[in-house]
């Protein structure tokens, strides 16, 4: 039977917690609602091993981890006053970043998220390769962010890609915003693992990366119910071919991830397919419960 584990990217900005929870108390009264995490922070600046450690000492035995890769490692540029690397300096400062979370086997796996420039060319094609050779052993995810990857004549070519050099092809939601988003493709490229993640359909947001706000509104939108049930046909499809599924809500800007993805567990468990809390823990807005 396949294992679906439902969670939210990042931990700290959810209306999970009581008012004025110190940030440090965060992580492990989230693991009261979920069993996985996106790490969001360490795609910003390679987290000292210290800070693995705690979280790993901070959540239970079955709980996972999502990494998402360090920018430089995807393509998205050095950021101000980081130091100048070599590209294999960052994935060898990476690596010794994520052991603590590998070693604990507690890591899910490395999400590469590619920025939408990133379009399906020989050069990146040879990149994700050699990402591979750097990494022989991590399970590895790929999420594209360009349409080219999925156009008709190679669509195919890339999920066979994928699968040849068992990378973890990461099905979306996301606005149909032209060549910066990708359509639903709900295929496995892994037999261990597969990766869905919801952006939200927020179409005129996703393409405001001009206005100074679009942060507060790229992933603003909250799916109906009718939404998340038009997704269990393709998880019926996917967890026959896949031995773990993970569900991650990123439409945060207005703070709908945790409450939809609290709706998607309950649609699961409907399904037989999860177990539902019997005493599920209450989710904050504004410190009021809703």
């Amino acid at each position: 039977m396949t294992e679906i584990r439902v969670g939210v990217c990042g931990w700290g900005d959810h209306d999970l917690y009581p008012p004025k929870t110190p940030s440090k108390e965060k992580l492990a009264l989230y693991t009261r609602h979920f069993d996985v995490v996106e790490v969001d922070s360490s795609y910003h600046a390679i987290q000292p091993p210290e800070r693995w450690e705690r979280w790993v000492e901070e959540t239970p035995p079955g709980f996972r981890f999502v990494v998402k890769a360090y920018r430089e490692m995807t393509g998205h540029g050095r950021p101000q006053r980081a130091p100048e690397r070599t590209r294999e300096e960052v994935f060898d400062l990476f690596e010794a970043s994520i052991r603590p979370v590998m070693v604990s086997g507690k890591l899910s796996m490395v999400l590469f998220q590619f920025p939408p420039w990133f379009d399906c060319t020989r050069e990146h094609v040879r990149y994700i390769r050699w990402c591979r050779e750097r990494y022989p052993t991590l399970p590895l995810a790929v999420e594209f962010r360009h349409r080219s990857w999925f156009l008709p004549r190679f669509q195919e070519k890339t999920l066979q890609f994928l699968k040849d050099h068992e990378l973890i092809h990461v099905v979306c939601d996301e606005p149909q915003a032209g060549e910066g988003s990708i359509p639903i493709v709900p295929e496995v490229t892994h037999s261990e693992l597969s990766l869905v993640r919801f952006h939200g359909r927020n179409r005129e947001g996703w393409s405001a990366s001009h206005r100074p706000d679009w942060r507060e509104i790229r992933y603003a939108y909250r799916y109906s119910e009718e939404e998340l049930r038009e997704w269990l046909s393709h998880f019926h499809h996917i967890r026959e071919r896949t031995k773990q599924l993970i569900l991650l809500f990123n439409n945060n800007s207005q703070g709908d991830a945790a409450d939809n993805a609290k709706q998607m567990i309950h649609l699961l468990a409907e399904k037989g397919w999860i177990e539902s809390s019997a005493d599920p823990q209450p989710v904050f807005r504004q410190g009021t419960l809703f």
